[in-house]
């Protein structure tokens, strides 16, 4: 018999909620065939299989909200690894304990796997060497578990395989259960407010949910300051209509929010703290060497913010098709998770809606995040006198603790003067 458990589903996805359960008790099951729908707090994903097998039972239900590691169903029969338990081996008495049950193995190591799973704890009655063969070995420094830490139920008390995988596995479930048990509560309970009038309460959606947890813990987290500026985009407006047709003929759409992705990617390359991260623990400033770039995307459901990868080696007319088609599908509830992961930066467009300007937060753990608002015509002093442009508010929040005033100002006012000046769009193309 073997168990598969919820593997890891993304960059900050601890968990989800069970949309559709894919496959039957008695169902033969084939290694990477879809089992269960998940809902998590940023898109719908199908999880697919690590075992084959005849499906034994099922343990989760539609509705079921399951973290990673949580037991999602067992089967008999597995091609390609060991299916039954393994034997309690004749070892001494003070090494002597019940063999655990077979599990899944295990999905390819995530980079920044959290180090819990590195901690070294000796087991007892062995010495600093551990008896295991050097593949063993090499499976667990991939997986980031230290070898000495896991018992052995091979022959003479050796370590499996399956050993290796059994301890992540549990290690990798108590910490999730562990960091779901200090998550911070984003609002104080409120009070009796049926005791004024008839109310009505409806469930958040997913989205809903870890939007309000997350900006509640960016905003306890991030000390931020915001600054606004204005850029004259009347030039770049006659540009942007005369190289619409271009862009459309690629499949996209010129939009203001494809040019600022742009600029927003050179700009990082010229002050790159806007593009690092803060780890207080070690007392470090992390600096991206890539520039992802988010892009908040209303839906029926919330804000989803997907992430335009690589953006300063593309194009603007490849920018352009990019965000278009991840706000199409951002919509369509097809978004990916690694399409919503790694942003370095984002941006948070409100023009097409309206308002003068607004203070966005700082996407944690990222530590900056650009707010834009509708451009509208204003009087203007010029060359002696006044003249009617297109001015576009801008919002700058930053990390304080990384970013100072006057860098802050600095960047947003190179943003502005690169959209004051159209040429040099093409030059950071």
């Amino acid at each position: 018999m073997t168990v598969f458990l919820l593997p890891a589903l993304g960059e900050n996805v601890a968990a989800g909620v069970v949309a559709r359960v894919l496959v039957r008790v008695g169902e033969t099951l084939a290694k990477d065939q879809g089992v269960v729908e998940l809902e998590t707090d940023k898109a719908t994903v199908e999880v697919p299989s690590t075992v084959a097998g005849v499906v034994r039972s099922i343990a989760i239900k539609p509705g079921d909200r399951v973290q990673a590691g949580a037991l999602v169903l067992e089967v008999d029969g597995d091609a390609g690894v060991a299916v039954t338990a393994p034997a309690a081996p004749a070892v001494p008495a003070a090494r002597s304990h019940a063999a655990p049950a077979a599990v899944a193995p295990l999905p390819e190591p995530v980079a920044d796997v959290p180090s819990p799973l590195r901690v070294s704890v000796p087991a007892q009655g062995r010495g600093p060497i551990a008896p295991a063969s050097p593949r063993v070995r090499r499976l667990a420094r991939e997986i980031g578990v230290d070898v000495l830490a896991v018992d052995g139920n091979g022959p003479e008390g050796r370590i499996t395989q399956h050993d290796v995988k059994s301890h992540a596995a549990r290690a990798f479930s108590a910490l999730v259960a562990s960091a779901g048990s200090h998550a911070p509560s984003a609002s104080r309970d409120l009070p009796d407010l049926s005791r004024w009038g008839a109310v009505e309460r409806q469930p958040m959606s997913s989205v809903r949910r870890a939007t309000a947890v997350h900006l509640a813990q960016a905003w306890a987290t991030v000390p931020q300051v915001t600054q606004a500026d204005k850029a004259d985009i009347t030039e770049l407006e006659a540009v942007r209509k005369r190289l619409a047709p271009d862009v459309e003929a690629q499949g996209g759409k010129l939009t203001m929010t494809a040019i600022l992705v742009k600029v927003l990617a050179a700009a990082v390359r010229q002050f790159p703290q806007f593009n690092a991260c803060v780890d207080m623990a070690a007392e470090q400033v992390v600096f991206r060497q890539y520039v992802n770039v988010g892009v908040a995307v209303e839906t029926d459901r919330g804000l989803l913010v997907p992430v335009v990868k690589d953006a300063d080696r593309k194009g603007l007319g490849a920018i352009a098709v990019e965000v278009q088609a991840l706000a199409v599908k951002a919509r369509d509830r097809k978004l990916s998770l690694d399409e919503m992961s790694g942003g370095g930066i984002s941006i948070s467009n409100l023009g097409g809606i309206g308002g003068t300007h607004f203070t966005p937060i700082v996407n944690w753990p990222e530590v900056a995040i650009l707010g834009v608002s509708r451009g509208a015509m204003e009087p203007v002093y010029r060359n002696g006198a006044f003249e009617p442009r297109l001015m576009l508010p801008l919002s700058l929040s930053y990390d304080h603790r990384l970013i100072d005033g006057a860098d802050g100002i600095r960047f947003l006012r190179w943003i502005s003067e690169t959209l004051e000046a159209p040429h040099r769009l093409a030059l950071i193309s």
